[in-house]
């Protein structure tokens, strides 16, 4: 094994690509949620880069690189990054093992941030460090090793495809997201109330961000700057290409810019696991199919009245299913020899990564969420969530546009504030009206 010059360069790039996904995601999400919630929801992603980090150089990467024990997990001889240093290794024999340790890395950041679209604006903080630093030690670990670390569900068992995350990644946090949806109930409101998105524009840069990023989270993967690199490459952009701005013009008449950014993602997220083993035209396909099938899902949420905030099990959990089936047809010998062709076959060992992935996922998700919420607690009070988690928990708010003034402090403008305050205004002026009319002696009389 010798490093390559070219393949390092290449693997550090992606990794501050991956990196860089993680503020975008933290944008997306921001803008999706009301004002009073923004800075809650982007420290949610935010903090992940620190807690995630910590736990991945203590013992994350060697549970999940190290020695395989059972096809179970891996040993402890990576502990503390202890031999992880210039020497290649045999998952990536032309890159210093610190470049594949760091790239992944950010792959284990980025996960358990995707799940708190499904539960915005109503966790506590408090609560969520301890469930994500739970859940990347005894969800993401267990399921990147049965994948990607020598386990029972990649090559050396069931021989699933999964070339950059749509088991690991996407199914793993979608069914985490379903868990947690289903476990905190819906928001104060959800039904009756407006819960719209408060900043459109901030959502579409946060999708621009994750599209970029996206390249490097595919084309990454393949953990050297050649033919695969660049085949991973196109089939990303093209997958995030098919969108579902036709279903969406077909059902409720018109195409919007949040439909077109969430197409995208949806897309992106169905080819992850395919980009290193098909053709472009199979790719371009998996994006449409992707369109279709998560538009339909995310639809299906408001029948069943699910409080899934911010889609993550419409477009994560169902995107990843529909590209890792698809994965087994298309996958092509000729594209990445260190993969399959597509069959029949193929598409029963992907649905079995995908069945496992999905039954751990939800059910340790569940446990973990059980035991977080009998010691620090979950769900934030009736009044918290009333105000919202930024100036409630973080003390902060994350505009401040108004020029009225409290003494000598400027106040924050909240457009959801100053809705409910004009609402009551409108009771009070109708109480005082129809009180005064009535006091009115009658003409008649």
């Amino acid at each position: 094994m010798r490093i390559d010059t070219g393949d390092t360069a290449w693997v550090l790039v992606s990794a501050a690509l991956v990196m860089f996904m993680t503020p975008g995601l933290a944008l997306f999400y921001g803008g999706l949620v009301r004002a009073k919630n923004v800075l809650g929801t982007v420290m949610q992603s935010l903090i992940a880069l620190g807690v995630v980090t910590v736990l991945w150089v203590l013992v994350g990467y060697s549970l999940v690189f190290g020695s395989d024990h059972g096809l179970l997990t891996g040993g402890l001889e990576y502990v503390g990054l202890r031999g992880v240093g210039d020497a290649p290794m045999a998952l990536a024999p032309s890159v210093p093992a610190s470049a594949f340790m760091v790239f992944q890395m950010m792959f284990a950041v980025i996960t358990p941030a995707l799940i708190t679209g499904a539960f915005a604006e109503r966790m506590r903080f408090g609560g969520y460090l301890l469930f994500l630093g739970l859940w990347s030690l005894l969800v993401y670990v267990p399921v990147a090793h049965w994948v990607w670390g020598g386990g029972f569900l990649g090559a050396a068992g069931v021989g699933a495809l999964d070339f950059a995350g749509g088991t690991v990644v996407h199914v793993n946090a979608g069914a985490a997201a379903l868990a947690t949806a289903l476990y905190l109930g819906r928001r104060r409101g959800f039904g009756t109330g407006a819960l719209r998105p408060h900043n459109v524009p901030m959502v579409l840069l946060g999708a621009g961000i994750l599209w970029f990023g996206w390249f490097g989270f595919n084309a990454g993967s393949a953990l050297s700057a050649g033919g695969l690199a660049s085949s991973a490459f196109v089939a990303t952009h093209l997958g995030a290409a098919g969108g579902w701005l036709v279903p969406e013009r077909l059902r409720h008449e018109r195409a919007t810019t949040i439909g077109a950014a969430t197409g995208a993602i949806a897309g992106l997220v169905a080819i992850t696991p395919a980009s290193g083993y098909v053709a472009p035209l199979p790719a371009l396909a998996i994006g449409l199919a992707a369109g279709v099938v998560c538009f339909l899902a995310v639809e299906l949420k408001g029948r069943l009245r699910l409080d899934d905030s911010l889609d993550v099990v419409g477009v994560h959990m169902v995107g990843g299913i529909v590209g890792a089936l698809l994965t087994g047809v298309f996958a092509s010998l000729a594209v990445n020899p260190a993969g399959a062709d597509g069959s029949l076959a193929q598409v029963a060992r992907q649905a079995a990564a995908v069945g496992v992935t999905l039954c751990f996922s939800f059910l340790a998700t569940m446990a973990i969420l059980r035991l977080v919420d009998r010691t620090l607690g979950l769900r934030v009070s009736e009044d918290v969530e009333e105000e919202g988690l930024d100036r409630s928990i973080h003390g902060e708010s994350a505009y401040a546009w108004s020029d009225r003034t409290d003494g000598t402090r400027t106040l924050p403008f909240d457009p959801d504030a100053e809705l409910a305050k004009l609402r009551e205004q409108l009771v009070v002026e109708t109480t005082r009206r129809t009180v005064q009319a009535l006091k009115q002696p009658d003409p008649l009389d």
